[in-house]
């Protein structure tokens, strides 16, 4: 299988949409520090702690799931005093790694996750035409092997997402129990 995408030239790490996930915040933490290893030539590589006063409480959010706010409705709302805390980081997590849905947005999100659910390292993609997201779990799966990576896949004809990740134009989660 070919893939006649675009190449990948700019990639957003996330860790700690959900404030009491901790793999994904240590590990941004860890490549903010320093970046080495995450690093190749030809393309840009952002670690991001997308929700810090959640990390700092060690809380899943403070007003709202950060993880369900990307709709067009949130992130088009005014912003005023008594916005909910992350319906306005989605607004700046928007503007700087989107605009969603435009072809300036991040080209992949990677969103680390914790789950209490026994599904080890699962990757999660929303799209099963995004040809670039298929060939890059397919790769994934066999450079673990023989460790086992499920992937999983939540479309739905009639659903838009409103991860974190949906504002790449390629969004891949990452959950990890």
């Amino acid at each position: 299988m070919s893939c006649p995408c675009a190449p990948v030239r700019r990639v957003g790490l996330f860790g700690g949409t959900h404030g009491n996930e901790l793999s994904g915040v240590l590990l941004v933490r860890h490549w903010q520090q320093d970046g080495a290893e995450i690093q190749r030539a030809g393309v840009q590589v952002k670690p991001f702690l997308t929700n810090p006063r959640a990390v700092e409480r060690c809380t899943r959010y403070i007003d709202c799931d950060l993880n369900r706010v990307f709709d067009p409705e949130s992130l088009g709302r005014p912003v005023v005093e008594d916005i909910p805390y992350e319906v306005r980081r989605a607004q700046e997590i928007n503007h700087i790694f989107g605009p969603k849905g435009s072809d300036d947005a991040y080209d992949l999100i990677f969103d680390l996750h914790n789950t209490t659910s026994n599904m080890g390292g699962t990757i999660i993609l929303e799209n099963s035409r995004d040809d670039f997201t298929i060939q890059m779990v397919h790769y994934i799966k066999n450079a673990l092997a023989p460790e086992p990576c499920p992937a999983l896949l939540i479309e739905h004809p009639s659903l838009k997402y409103a991860t974190t990740r949906s504002v790449a134009k390629h969004p891949v989660g990452k959950y990890q129990t």
